[in-house]
């Protein structure tokens, strides 16, 4: 398991603990706080990336409203003046990283929607021929767009572990065939919302994933969605198939830790400034590009 630092907000009732996400129990709803960790391989790393957290939220909160029309989302407000009485005294450290939202339960899958061919998807590809067991044509090149976007769900890990990639035919056996199909139409119906979308601002969103969870026998849309923490971003005038692509997102975190040789178990190590200070501007920029708002 990973090590996580303890929340600044000691005195508040923490539920759950993520790699990013601390989430408090207000009573009648969940306070979710976007902190500036950022973890890689499935481990928190010791540095922080000043202002991620802001970022994170804010570009959910702007696709959350984006996908209103094809899912409603767990958000109650995001409005520190509005949250409960013994919040408000960290109205300050909350603004702009924290979200109000409802108590859904989590569905015990993680819905990955891959629209290119690119990271494990194209190493898997390149030693079977397939992804996550569904079948590709042969002489795909690295980052080629696929024909059609692919469903390929995971478990969720505990902090510190790694997810595990499943069929869709596990999937059903997980949570049944009606909730399955379901989430793999909305899963689909969303990145290809946001997919189109983000092409305009000359981004290619190349692959992403989302958590959902079940309120009054409803499925809703909750965590975050397609932030640099979840989904590959790369600049669209850049783009070129058969090689790996520049990004947005925290590839460079990535990159830099291979080239370490960090063997991707805790603790992690130390980023250079120079990463942290890089990879806060991507995160800006992103969000920037996306909404046309400076954060």
């Amino acid at each position: 398991m990973t090590s996580i630092p303890k929340t600044q907000f000691d005195d508040l009732s923490l539920v759950r603990q993520g790699k990013v996400r601390d989430i408090f129990d207000t009573g009648d709803a969940l306070l979710m706080v976007t902190t500036d960790r950022i973890s890689a391989f499935d481990v928190v790393l010791p540095d922080l990336i000043p202002d991620k957290g802001k970022v994170l939220n804010q570009i959910s909160v702007f696709w959350f409203k984006q996908m209103e029309s094809i899912v409603k989302n767990h958000i109650i407000t995001t409005d520190v003046n509005q949250y409960p009485e013994n919040f408000k005294k960290y109205s300050q450290a909350l603004d702009k990283r924290s979200m109000l939202v409802k108590k859904a339960v989590p569905m015990p899958v993680e819905c990955i929607v891959r629209g290119y061919i690119t990271g494990s998807g194209w190493s898997s590809y390149v030693k079977e021929g397939h992804v996550c067991g569904i079948q590709l044509p042969t002489g795909l090149k690295e980052s080629d767009k696929l024909e059609q976007p692919l469903f390929t769900p995971s478990t969720k890990a505990a902090v510190g572990d790694h997810d595990i990639n499943i069929s869709f035919e596990e999937t059903i056996k997980l949570i049944g065939p009606q909730k399955a199909q379901k989430l793999k139409d909305l899963s689909i119906e969303i990145y290809n919302k946001g997919a189109q979308f983000a092409l305009t601002k000359g981004i290619i969103i190349a692959d992403t994933k989302f958590e959902f969870g079940i309120l009054d026998d409803q499925i809703i849309l909750i965590d975050e969605i397609m932030t640099p923490d979840s989904s590959r971003f790369w600049p669209a005038d850049d783009y070129e198939p058969g090689r790996g692509q520049n990004s947005f997102d925290k590839q460079y975190v990535r990159d830099w830790l291979i080239g370490s040789g960090w063997d991707k178990k805790h603790p992690g190590p130390r980023l250079p400034q120079e990463v942290i200070d890089r990879t806060a501007r991507t995160y800006k920029e992103i969000y920037e590009r996306l909404t046309g708002e400076k954060i």
